[in-house]
């Protein structure tokens, strides 16, 4: 019964989120922070995974697949696959979910707890409005830029093992994320992380926005958005490739 209702209160909070702002001047005051705050602060950490998980599975899939009867540039082909289709948009927004997710249920959840947003219902103001939707809209728009982003340093990641190791040569390398790419798996990785990053700012705000209590209860909060979140960007995976990669 626990998720029933917190199911319904998320959609009624969600209502009051996605309605046109009362002042769309403060709107557009506060979308610009929340796109440097939600999307480039999370630029260092996207690099610095994608260019070590494009490292490691150029290295692991090199290795492990040594074979006479596989061609010279299975190894860049399954790395280009790889990022696309699964890391770059589906665990990397798990990562996210932990960065951002946690960082905006903390900050609604203080904020609810300082008596602020009782506040500004006081005085009138939409405080889901106000508060939560520059903050959805924001990472929304620049999800996708940080899928791009991850996928193209994922790659020269893998481009660096075959630089400075004898693992694999970088012509085999180069042939293989460049054979039989399928444009429709960008649109694809794209589509799911705006769907993602949606979960993951609305989630937060969610149990950010409904704590009560004091301290110790905002970093529940903050625990139980990363925890949900996540296994909901799980399940939305699964569905989201059922309907458009199975024919």
């Amino acid at each position: 019964m626990n998720i029933i209702s917190d199911t319904g209160k998320y959609f009624l909070l969600m209502r009051k989120v996605f309605v046109k702002p009362d002042r769309t001047r403060m709107f557009f005051r506060q979308f610009p922070k929340e796109l440097e705050k939600l999307g480039l602060a999370s630029l260092p950490i996207v690099i610095i995974i994608s260019v070590f998980i494009g490292a490691i599975m150029t290295m692991q899939t090199q290795l492990n697949t040594s074979n006479p009867w596989l061609p010279d540039y299975i190894t860049g082909l399954v790395t280009r696959d790889t990022l696309l289709l699964e890391f770059s948009s589906t665990i990397m927004c798990l990562i996210l979910a932990g960065k951002v997710g946690s960082n905006v249920a903390s900050e609604i959840g203080t904020m609810r707890i300082t008596e602020q947003i009782d506040a500004m219902e006081i005085m009138g103001v939409n405080s889901a409005n106000y508060l939560i939707l520059p903050k959805v809209t924001a990472f929304m728009v620049m999800m996708p830029f940080l899928v791009i982003f991850s996928i193209a340093i994922g790659l020269v990641g893998g481009y660096l093992v075959g630089v400075f190791t004898n693992i694999i040569t970088t012509g085999n390398y180069l042939i293989g994320i460049q054979y039989a790419f399928v444009p429709y798996y960008v649109l694809y990785s794209i589509i799911k992380s705006v769907c993602f990053a949606f979960i993951i700012t609305s989630v937060a705000a969610y149990y950010g926005y409904n704590a009560r209590g004091g301290a110790l209860d905002v970093g529940k909060a903050s625990t139980n958005a990363v925890v949900n979140s996540s296994i909901i960007i799980l399940f939305f995976n699964i569905v989201i490739t059922n309907l458009m990669l199975t024919k």
